[in-house]
């Protein structure tokens, strides 16, 4: 009996010194870059009621665990220094954080062109080979992790090496190493990214509620978990089938038709607020600079409702981070599928769109031009260096402040006469041609909504005139509209394209789809 009840108060008091001891969030570890020049969070957990001690440089913060047994310091601003430094934790157990660097850290995320790998892009085994950066630094969120698919650390921050970056973002790192070069700081990354997501699964669940538009995004989680039994039993049916009809095709010497597609209700990832809390809220409110934000090919088919989706998902972030409006750059989708003769309605291009307006309409905010590097018949365009560049230099401009130009956007627009006026911002010394001697994929209509191509003649520093002799009342002008837009040439003297746009609200092939 004494030997019974001398076992029960061991294991309750191993329990009670495992729940007593400080623990850290896994982005908080030896080899992160923390943020210079603004606060920086320190916080975890510890018994209730216990004091956590932060020593960092000359700073010692003392703070005591509250009833949920959590606590939360800021260390006061720090300067930038490429010196390994040390974190101290001390409660009831002492943690030591060692090789830390001050300096510039950022987000990127978003779907599959910002999960690429470099081994799947252009060049990318040769730049692999060659990416030893110590003073970057890497933090690649795991999908499994971040889904309770499998225990342990969500990530370690690892020095850039060609080990290190194997399995991280190509644009990511291109954009880590030019800014490390032209910032002569440390630099963090941070990839949280998952190929085929939707916005919505980036999203807290109760943003999505709170807005109409966006509640049908939970709702079809309820659906999904009812209807999955089934789906998962007419899915395995479904790739048995095609597993015998690839064997025979095979022996025929055919090639196999492809497999089926995985039913919505079969992604987890797709399911609203799933990523947002597995890969996003757990890295909160770790000090970052800014996010990049590379995705919108999965919510093509709802184009309308990505205005209302991107701009809530951005302010949602910027809310719970707790750091304000934190720069924010959007990647904006590039040319896609076979070229159009005339100007056509496409999903593709209107998820362009709603990035433009949200870009002008949501505060610290950025587009980030890829229409001239996408490839036809590739949803993964292989060029992701010029991407990473122009995160880079987006960053730079917008961020940091740098004297530079980046790609031209409309501005406004009036309608004079039988033409419409163009005028753009961030034109740099004036808009230019790129392409040939004449501007293109202009389209211009009157009040039948119908677009047709149009001249187009730069008339200013910062505008544009479009017309046609087709249509004497003119009411919209589209830039680059369709998918993949043969020359759009319209630039500035920094060579980089202009965005497509639209002037006009008239109604998209997705109006009305939740």
């Amino acid at each position: 009996m004494k030997q019974i009840f001398y076992l029960i108060s061991v294991l309750i008091l191993f329990n009670l010194n495992i729940f007593a001891d400080v623990k850290l969030p896994d982005v908080l570890a030896s080899s992160m870059v923390l943020q210079q020049n603004q606060k920086v969070p320190v916080w975890g957990t510890a018994d209730v009621g216990e004091t956590v001690v932060v020593s960092f440089q000359k700073q010692k913060l003392t703070v005591v665990a509250d009833s949920n047994g959590k606590w939360r310091v800021d260390l006061k601003p720090l300067k930038a220094t490429f010196e390994a430094q040390t974190l101290t934790i001390q409660g009831k157990n002492k943690i030591e954080l060692k090789d830390i660097l001050i300096g510039e850290v950022w987000l990127v995320a978003g779907q599959s062109n910002m999960q690429r790998l470099l081994r799947e892009t252009a060049n990318g085994e040769e730049v692999q080979s060659k990416a030893t950066h110590p003073n970057i630094r890497l933090f690649n969120v795991s999908r499994i992790v971040g889904y309770k698919k499998r225990t342990g650390k969500m990530a370690e921050w690892l020095n850039c090496t060609p080990e290190s970056v194997k399995e991280f973002s190509a644009a990511g790192y291109y954009f880590g190493v030019d800014l490390q070069e032209k910032l002569k700081v440390p630099i963090g990354l941070i990839n949280s990214s998952w190929g085929g997501s939707q916005a919505e699964a980036w999203t807290p669940v109760e943003y999505l509620k709170a807005n109409p538009d966006l509640a049908i995004t939970v709702e079809r989680t309820k659906i999904w978990d009812e209807e999955r039994p089934k789906v998962q039993k007419d899915y395995d049916e479904a790739i048995a089938k095609w597993k015998v009809e690839s064997e025979k095709q095979k022996a025929a010497g055919a090639r196999p038709s492809p497999s089926p597609g995985v039913p919505d209700a079969l992604r987890d990832y797709r399911v609203a607020a799933s990523i947002y809390d597995g890969m996003i809220a757990p890295l909160m409110p770790f000090a970052i600079k800014g996010a990049i934000w590379y995705q919108g090919e999965s919510n093509e088919a709802r184009a309308e409702q990505y205005n209302i989706l991107l701009p809530v998902m951005i302010r949602s972030w910027r809310e719970k981070w707790g750091e304000g409006n934190f720069p924010f750059g959007i990647i904006q989708l590039p040319n896609y599928r076979a070229p159009k003769d005339e100007p056509v309605d496409e999903p593709w291009s209107f998820i362009r769109e709603a990035q433009r307006r949200t870009s002008l309409n949501t505060v610290n905010t950025g587009l980030i031009v890829t229409i001239d590097i996408g490839e036809a018949n590739d949803i993964h365009p292989k060029n992701k260096l010029d991407v990473g560049l122009r995160m880079s230099r987006w960053a730079l401009k917008e961020a940091y402040k740098f004297k530079l130009t980046n790609s031209p956007v409309l501005k406004s627009y009036v309608i004079k006469g039988n033409k419409i006026e163009l005028t753009f911002d961030d034109v740099g010394t004036g808009l230019k041609i790129k392409k040939g001697d004449k501007l293109n994929e202009f389209a211009i209509a009157g009040y039948d909504q119908k677009f047709i191509w149009a001249e187009a003649k730069i008339v200013g520093k910062n505008k544009v005139e479009v017309w046609s002799d087709k249509i004497v009342s003119p009411k919209a002008v589209r830039y680059a509209f369709n998918n993949n837009p043969r020359n759009p040439n319209l630039t500035n003297d920094s060579g980089l394209p202009g965005s497509p746009f639209r002037t006009d609200n008239w109604d998209d092939p997705t109006k009305g789809k939740r």
